[in-house]
């Protein structure tokens, strides 16, 4: 597995991978301890509540998404963001088309090699 990606990444030039229905992402760079992803979402789209070992912060850059951290729901618009700790269980439901930044650390290696 490679474990940088290349020092620049021009988004008409990477691929957009499903990230399940109505969900695509797209990884903007990484290195073993880092990754940054943008995750586009339609309207209704559901990210299937699960949890992971690596720390995100996340960036609501477009959009209205419906939160749900370890059983707590917050609605979260453009500007907003929020924090999962390893292991927390986590979801979002998006009310209105968006685009999520996702950061993990470390590198989340499953995105790199999809199953």
């Amino acid at each position: 597995m490679k474990t940088q990606s290349n020092l620049f990444l021009l988004e008409n030039e990477l691929p957009w991978e499903s990230g399940g229905k109505g969900i695509r992402r797209q990884i903007m760079g990484y290195d073993g301890q880092l990754m940054l992803v943008k995750v586009a979402f339609e309207t209704g789209a559901t990210g299937a509540e699960h949890a992971h070992y690596h720390s995100q912060s996340t960036y609501v850059a477009a959009g209205i998404f419906e939160l749900n951290i370890e059983g707590v729901k917050k609605i979260l618009r453009k500007g907003d963001g929020y924090y999962i700790p390893p292991d927390v269980r986590h979801g979002c439901r998006c009310l209105e088309e968006g685009l999520l930044i996702d950061c993990f650390s470390p590198l989340r290696a499953d995105f790199l090699n999809p199953k």
